[in-house]
C-alpha cells in the first residue's frame, strides 16, 4: 500500500533516482541540445517514479507547482547553465522568496556516437527551503542596510515594503534572480554553498 509523501520521503526518492538515472543509456536524447526537452524528461521521470511509491497531490495551473501539497517545485537544469525561469508574482518575492521550496536536479548530458545514445548524469540534487529561495544579492543588501537602520526608498510602495522589511527581515535567499517578466532563478550559487548553509541541503552529489 502507498503512502502518503512527505518531505523526508520526497528527499530520500530523489536521492534514489538520481543514483539510478545516472546509470540509464537515453536513445531518445541522442543529439537532443534542447535544455528545456531535456530538464522536461527528468521531472516527468521522477514524478511516475514517486507515483510508483507514494499518494500525493500532482500540480494544477492555478497553484503553479508541482507538489502543491508539500509547496515544492521540480527543476532540472544543465550544469553548464544551471537556470531556470518561473512565473513572476510580484517584486516581492525578491526578497522574501517565492513562496515555494525548489527541489533541484543538475545535470550533464553526454552523446556517445558509436551507440548513438544519449546519457544524462545527474550531478546534484538540492532541495532549497521556501525562506531561501529570494535573490542573494538583494538580500545581502538588504540586511547590510538594515544592519544600520538606513534603507532610502521614495515611492509609497517603496516605502511600505522597507516598513514590512523592518518589521520582518527576510531571511538570506541564495538564488540569483533577474528582472522579466517571468522570473529567471539561476543556481550556480546554490550549488557552491549547498550543505553548507540553512536551508540549503544537499540530497545527492554524485562520486
Amino acid at each position: 500500500m502507498k503512502t502518503a509523501l512527505d518531505i523526508p520521503q520526497l528527499l530520500k526518492s530523489a536521492e534514489a533516482f538520481a543514483g539510478a538515472q545516472t546509470k540509464r543509456n537515453e536513445p531518445t536524447l541522442y543529439g537532443v541540445t534542447d535544455g528545456k526537452a531535456v530538464g522536461t524528461l527528468i521531472e516527468q521521470r521522477f514524478m511516475e517514479y514517486l507515483e510508483q511509491h507514494y499518494t500525493f497531490t500532482l500540480g494544477n495551473a492555478a497553484k503553479g507547482i508541482d507538489l502543491p501539497a508539500l509547496d515544492v517545485d521540480l527543476k532540472a537544469t544543465s550544469l553548464k547553465q544551471p537556470q531556470s525561469s518561473c512565473p513572476y508574482k510580484s517584486a516581492r518575492q525578491k526578497i522574501y522568496g517565492l513562496g515555494y521550496s525548489l527541489l533541484i536536479f543538475v545535470y550533464e548530458k553526454s552523446d556517445d556516437p558509436a551507440a548513438r545514445t544519449g546519457r544524462l548524469a545527474i550531478r546534484h540534487v538540492i532541495y532549497v527551503k521556501a525562506a531561501q529561495t529570494a535573490d542573494y544579492q538583494t538580500t545581502r543588501g538588504l540586511n547590510a542596510l538594515l544592519a544600520d537602520r538606513f534603507l532610502p526608498v521614495e515611492e509609497i510602495a517603496a516605502r511600505r515594503l522597507a516598513q514590512e522589511i523592518l518589521a520582518n527581515r527576510p531571511a538570506m535567499g541564495y538564488l540569483t534572480i533577474s528582472n522579466a517578466l517571468q522570473w529567471r532563478l539561476q543556481y550556480k550559487r546554490v550549488i557552491d554553498v549547498a550543505g553548507t548553509v540553512a536551508g540549503v541541503e544537499r540530497v545527492y552529489a554524485e562520486a
